[in-house]
C-alpha cells in the first residue's frame, strides 16, 4: 500500500470522526482542513525552534573560535621569549 492511500485512510478516518462529533453537537472544528492547519502551523513552529538553536550553536561555535584564537596569540607572545632564550642558551654550551 502506498502512502498516497494511507494519507486518504487517515484523511477519510478524520473526515468521519468529524461528522459524528459535529452530528453529536460536541465540536465542528475536526476536519481535514483544521488538522492540515494545525500540522503546518506546528511545523512552521518546529522549524524556527530549529533555527534558533542553530543560531545559539553557531554563536557559541564563534565566541569559543575567539578564545582559542585569543589563547594561541597569548602563548605565542609569552612562549616566543622563553624559547629564545633556551635556543641562546644551548647555543652558547
Amino acid at each position: 500500500m502506498n502512502t498516497q492511500k494511507l494519507l486518504n485512510m487517515a484523511l477519510n478516518g478524520v473526515d468521519a470522526v468529524g461528522y459524528r462529533l459535529d452530528q453529536l453537537g460536541i465540536t465542528g472544528k475536526v476536519n481535514r482542513h483544521n488538522i492540515a492547519a494545525f500540522v503546518m502551523a506546528e511545523q512552521k513552529h518546529l522549524e524556527g525552534e530549529w533555527d534558533s538553536i542553530q543560531v545559539r550553536v553557531n554563536r557559541r561555535r564563534s565566541q569559543v573560535e575567539k578564545i582559542t584564537h585569543q589563547i594561541e596569540c597569548r602563548t605565542d607572545a609569552l612562549v616566543s621569549p622563553v624559547l629564545s632564550r633556551i635556543n641562546r642558551f644551548r647555543a652558547s654550551q
